[in-house]
């Protein structure tokens, strides 16, 4: 199917969300339109409704449709995944919480994204302070472009929640309303970080010193090295935050001004409609596991056998240089099956890609817009050298550079890295004393590998006897199509765990994503640099 378009035949099969406007395949809840009405659109009934159907029609979508009302969520509360009362029972009994807002929240209130991950308030205070930094406080970039900038970082991945947030923002501090209406608008300056956003947000690996030189050197359009630095850390934020929102299912924001209680905004790539249909994945394998049918309580004591019998082997003997080189090889092949052959069962991966539709509201704010994440260990395709972490590292290299570039966001990004790595309350489910290091490690490092990065002193068999399948298909759709995400991949897996515990894996994995793509950019400026 191509791009905007399809065979009759063709269309008669799918079906268009009236809110989100993404393509499924069946019939879903009373709120989807056919492909094919939008083209030949029938007599109207009352409300809207084609007659004869419980389809509400659509008009073709146009460059001057800038917002749309958002149909009210199956769900209350912040999150889609997450029972409003957990969220609300943290937000009540923490007064930091309340106290880290009114210091550092850009927008002044207690946003969806706040609430949940103040589940975790040690790690809240460390994003909170190094984003208000990032967007706040001194530095290279007018405060304008640092918002203009994470729009375009957010539209990579189709998240309208943070697009719109942060449209807000650019607005309120001073930003020009007409570059609103897309790339088109805005300094060429500003265009010319497309390449960089796209390649960070999908396949960083692909950058080199050259995409580095050819923004520092372009006459009246250059980048000064601090302001490159300043909005590298911006994209591979802003990348890695919409993973974090769509794999903790966030809502849309509630606005008291409105009647309804819901905002005007652009359309969202997550939707009622994946809540109600589940983006229309059926596979059972998501609900199994590597080691055999079993229920989620003998699962969890499992893993949990399984986690120390491997610190015990640790201690007893080390492998090989060679053995570790081998098992990193090994799982980054299998990372090739994970999701693609999985998740979109008789619906293959670059299908899907070609059946989605991404409307003005967010094609305004990116080039490219088919680009997306390719496996790094590509089947049949010419080897690309593996990063090996050691040859440069976040805390020898990345840091100082970023630190000498633009001053002191190395040290709250470090402390941010650090806080989500080392952060753990010694308990899994309803046990207690119980080391997660392992645990911990397996789910940055497999994050990591997807990327290409090894770490040498890591034994990556580690990977496969702790992270079951069902987990390694979250992990690798939040972390590289965030925008597929579903409730059901979500319940999918650690289903004797509480939700604090898995918003825990997606701080790390937004974590592990940002420090894979500032690894990948740091590299290639340091290169341009020798």
């Amino acid at each position: 199917m191509h791009r905007g378009g399809s065979s009759p035949s063709a269309a008669a099969n799918y079906l268009l969300c009236t809110n989100c406007r993404k393509v499924l395949r069946k019939p879903g809840v009373c709120f989807w339109a056919p492909l094919r009405a939008l083209r030949r659109p029938g007599p109207r009934a009352e409300g809207g409704r084609a007659a004869g159907t419980g389809a509400i029609l659509l008009p073709e979508p146009r460059m001057e449709d800038k917002r749309i009302l958002v149909s009210q969520p199956l769900t209350r509360g912040p999150s889609a995944f997450i029972p409003e009362k957990e969220v609300v029972q943290a937000n009540t009994v923490d007064e930091r919480t309340n106290f880290l807002v009114e210091e550092y929240s850009t927008s002044g209130r207690l946003d969806n994204i706040t609430q949940v991950m103040s589940l975790h308030t040690q790690y809240l205070e460390s994003f909170l302070r190094s984003q208000f930094y990032m967007l706040r406080m001194d530095g290279p970039l007018p405060l304008p472009h640092r918002h203009y900038i994470a729009i375009m970082a957010a539209a990579r991945h189709q998240c309208s929640y943070l697009i719109n947030m942060h449209v807000d923002e650019f607005l309120k501090t001073g930003g020009i309303a007409e570059w609103l209406n897309g790339l088109e608008y805005v300094p060429q300056r500003l265009k010319n970080l497309n390449e960089i956003n796209k390649l960070l947000a999908h396949r960083p690996w692909l950058i080199t010193k050259e995409h580095i030189q050819k923004l520092v050197k372009t006459g009246e359009n250059n980048w000064s090295l601090p302001e490159l630095v300043h909005a590298v850390v911006l994209l591979a934020h802003y990348h890695a935050l919409a993973s974090f929102v769509f794999g903790s299912g966030i809502n849309p924001e509630r606005d008291p001004e409105i009647s309804n209680g819901f905002r005007l905004i652009s359309v969202n790539n997550f939707c009622v409609c994946d809540l109600a249909n589940d983006n229309n994945i059926e596979n059972a394998s998501l609900t199994g596991s590597n080691f055999g049918i079993v229920d989620s309580l003998s699962e969890l004591e499992a893993l949990m056998d399984r986690m120390k019998r491997l610190q015990g082997e640790r201690e007893d003997e080390e492998a090989s240089q060679e053995e570790m080189t081998t098992r990193f090889e090994k799982e980054k092949k299998e990372s090739l099956f994970v999701v693609s052959g999985d998740t979109f069962h008789s619906f293959p991966h670059s299908d899907f890609e070609d059946d989605m539709i991404i409307t003005s509201d967010v094609s305004r704010y990116i080039e490219d817009p088919g680009f997306g994440y390719e496996d790094f260990a590509r089947r049949g395709e010419e080897h690309l050298p593996t990063f090996r972490a050691q040859d440069y590292t976040w805390e020898n290299h990345g840091f100082s550079l970023v630190n000498r570039l633009y001053s002191d966001i190395g040290h709250l990004l470090d402390e941010k890295f650090r806080m989500v790595y080392n952060l753990t309350y010694n308990t899994m489910a309803a046990h207690e004393d119980v080391d997660t290091t392992t645990l911990r490690r397996a789910l940055f490092n497999y994050v990591h590998c997807m990327f290409g990065i090894r770490y040498d002193d890591y034994d990556y068999g580690e990977v496969n006897q702790l992270l079951e399948r069902s987990l390694k298909v979250y992990i690798k759709t939040v972390t590289c199509y965030p925008e597929r995400t579903t409730k059901r991949m979500y319940d999918s897996y650690w289903r004797q765990f509480k939700h604090s515990e898995k918003v825990h894996v997606n701080l790390l994995l937004m974590e592990a994503r940002m420090q894979a793509e500032l690894l990948y950019a740091l590299r290639a400026i340091t290169r341009h640099l020798t």
